[in-house]
């Protein structure tokens, strides 16, 4: 519905300019710009508000990372998806992105307060050869913390490291 304020007079730099000030609902803009599909998409993002959340300042999670249950889930992830398989060195880059997929779906719906996840795997054949793995991170000691899980089979090792950074 739109209505019409009356006529004025509006001095613009020493001239007259003349203006009408009019009310339009949500209802004719939508039809307004019915017939112009590019229109109504600007004309409905412009309708919508961004959301801007003030700071909490909060400096300690509610609900802190429990290792042993994060622990436990990645267990049983690398058992279930490992446990028949042999060693292939072509199939072994995407069993290693589905696992760490699956690991970090399940650590996300333990719902562990204002944390971010890096999950990691690796997968070695047993060759005979030593092995060390390390990781580095810069973090604080209070409220990060990192897991990892093991599973051994007769033809390879499997390795899963979860990262938890807490996010202020």
């Amino acid at each position: 519905m739109c209505s019409k304020a009356p006529k004025l007079d509006v001095p613009v730099k020493g001239k007259k300019a003349q203006s009408y000030y009019e009310v339009s609902g949500l209802a004719s803009v939508e039809e307004e710009h019915a017939s112009d599909p590019g229109k109504a998409k600007l004309a409905s993002k412009a309708n919508k508000a961004k959301i801007r959340y003030a700071n909490t300042y909060r400096l300690e999670p509610y609900n802190r990372v429990r290792d042993y249950l994060v622990r436990n889930k990645a267990q049983e992830i690398l058992m279930s998806k490992l446990q028949q398989d042999e060693y292939d060195g072509a199939s072994s880059l995407f069993l290693c992105a589905s696992i760490s997929e699956e690991i970090l779906k399940a650590v996300k719906e333990l719902n562990f307060d204002r944390y971010k996840y890096v999950v990691s795997i690796l997968i070695v054949e047993k060759a005979n050869q030593a092995m060390k793995v390390a990781s580095r991170w810069v973090w604080d000691v209070q409220r990060d913390t990192w897991v990892s899980a093991e599973y051994e089979t007769k033809t390879f090792f499997a390795l899963a490291l979860v990262a938890a950074c807490y996010y202020e």
